[in-house]
């Protein structure tokens, strides 16, 4: 049998991972907020910016994924990256702050392309690590959530880049470096050859985490189970609340703690650390975690689990949000 020469799969991580922080722009739309209601949007224009970028970044994710295999990942990765990077450039060369220039560039053209690249870390990874399936998903996403972070910082306190480029500026440089990233990463996200296992791969592990005897489903088979409705509409409600309150994530603990007797400026400093640095870290190395945990517990015990606390939090927010500590930790 002739012998294919077969990447480090570690490659593939370091790929996904770069590809998914230029995607995390997503979760940094909220730094440019401010900016833009002060150009005089109002709170409302802003929030359909973000909302049309889900809205089109859920709808391109399945299209993409059908078109995983027929294009190649590698391909598909570079086809987000490039769509993203256009859209955030051609934003800031109309100048930044116009409400329907964003929301077609950022909001449906962004959204697409980060919908065309989220599938690919994914579906490689999970190619490369069968072992370690939750591992490599967590892993594969995390960037997902700390490039909110490394976004935001960099627009405020750490590169100040809207104080001294302005937001067009901004846009343009996000734009070329979010092209950048997810065509370096892209670079590795090849699927192995067909029948490769990593050394030491047996089923009994696969079985151990619940993950023996899979198979794939056609979409219309999977349309005929049960259980995708019910995956289905515990994201739609999990996922909703999550993408809802990110969407607020400053502008919301804002209200609530001038409501509280603060200052804008306490206020604006207390939600920004929450959002950029709390919320970020919590984003990223959540996505690790409970990929460690599914490994361990399975996948339906971790959603349960998951959503449970959650579900919690999202009721207490309303309380949590006015005070400074209870905001780190919600």
């Amino acid at each position: 049998m002739e012998n294919k020469k077969v990447m480090n799969r570690w490659l593939v991580v370091i790929g996904a991972i770069l590809i998914q922080l230029a995607l995390g722009a997503i979760y940094a739309w909220s730094v440019f907020t401010p900016s833009l209601t002060e150009a005089g949007w109002s709170k409302e224009e802003t929030q359909w910016v973000f909302a049309i970028g889900l809205v089109s970044f859920a709808v391109f994710m399945v299209f993409a994924g059908k078109r995983l295999t027929a294009w190649g990942p590698q391909k598909l990765a570079w086809l987000g990256g490039i769509i993203l990077g256009l859209g955030y450039l051609l934003a800031g060369i109309i100048g930044g702050t116009s409400f329907w220039g964003l929301l077609i560039l950022i909001g449906l053209i962004g959204g697409a392309g980060i919908g065309f690249a989220y599938v690919v870390p994914i579906a490689v990874g999970i190619r490369w690590f069968p072992d370690k399936k939750g591992m490599i998903t967590g892993l594969a996403v995390a960037g997902f959530g700390f490039g909110a972070m490394l976004w935001v910082k960099l627009a405020g306190s750490w590169g100040h880049l809207i104080d001294n480029m302005g937001l067009s500026s901004t846009f343009t440089t996000y734009g070329i470096a979010f092209a950048a990233m997810v065509i370096i990463g892209g670079i590795w996200m090849k699927f192995p050859h067909e029948g490769w296992k990593p050394a030491g791969y047996k089923e009994k592990q696969a079985a151990a985490t619940g993950t023996s005897g899979e198979r794939e489903f056609s979409s219309s088979e999977m349309l005929g189970k049960i259980q995708f409705y019910l995956i289905f509409l515990t994201f739609v409600f999990s996922a909703g609340a999550g993408l809802m309150s990110i969407g607020l994530m400053k502008l919301y603990p804002m209200e609530a703690l001038m409501a509280a007797g603060m200052t804008e400026l306490q206020a604006s400093a207390i939600a920004g650390t929450a959002m950029a640095v709390f919320f970020s870290l919590a984003n990223g190395l959540g996505r690790i975690l409970w990929g460690l945990i599914s490994d361990k517990l399975g996948r339906k015990t971790s959603i349960i689990i998951m959503t449970a606390i959650q579900g919690i939090v999202v009721i207490l927010f309303t309380f949590m949000a006015g005070n400074e500590i209870l905001l780190y930790i919600g």
